[in-house]
């Protein structure tokens, strides 16, 4: 199970809405497209959290972050892109969370977190039986931060979803 984002232009995710089935068919040729070169996150139209989505949302909910980052805010569809629908954000809403992302630190979301909250908390996936494991999502922090900056300084909305 993995988090997924796509960065679209406001005309595109108005074509989304209106046509799901084309929104997953661009989503798919980004993924592809940047199998074969991947761009700095914050150029990238593509970007996953891959089995982090989790820990990341325990650890952005705990902090009272202000955008649901992991699952998204408005139903894009009913459609199941792999585990769920796909949800999005609009351009104001990617802007709030860059800003707030770039003010805060992976040390300051993981400040006094105990692994046994997330084994308790069943945050997916269940490997919650050290210390260290908290430091699992530390490398897609930053480049995740960069994705949500890079969209933006362009006026791009988010869609998110898991596969």
């Amino acid at each position: 199970m993995n988090g997924e984002y796509l960065r679209v232009t406001p005309a595109e995710l108005h074509r989304a809405l209106k046509d799901p089935e084309w929104a997953l068919d661009l989503a798919e040729e980004m993924q592809d497209a940047q199998e074969e070169h991947e761009p700095v996150p914050n150029e990238a139209r593509h970007f996953t959290t891959h089995q982090t989505w989790d820990f990341l949302g325990f650890l952005l909910r705990r902090s009272a972050f202000p955008v649901d980052i992991v699952h998204g805010e408005e139903l894009l569809a009913a459609d199941d892109w792999g585990y769920g629908p796909p949800r999005y954000l609009t351009p104001d809403r990617v802007r709030l969370a860059a800003d707030t992302l770039h003010q805060t630190t992976y040390d300051q979301l993981n400040q006094g977190v105990d692994p046994s909250e997330l084994a308790e908390a069943e945050i997916y996936p269940q490997i919650w039986d050290s210390p260290t494991s908290l430091e699992w999502a530390r490398d897609l922090f930053t480049p995740l931060t960069e994705f949500f900056q890079g969209a933006a300084s362009t006026g791009h909305a988010m869609l998110i979803w898991l596969d």
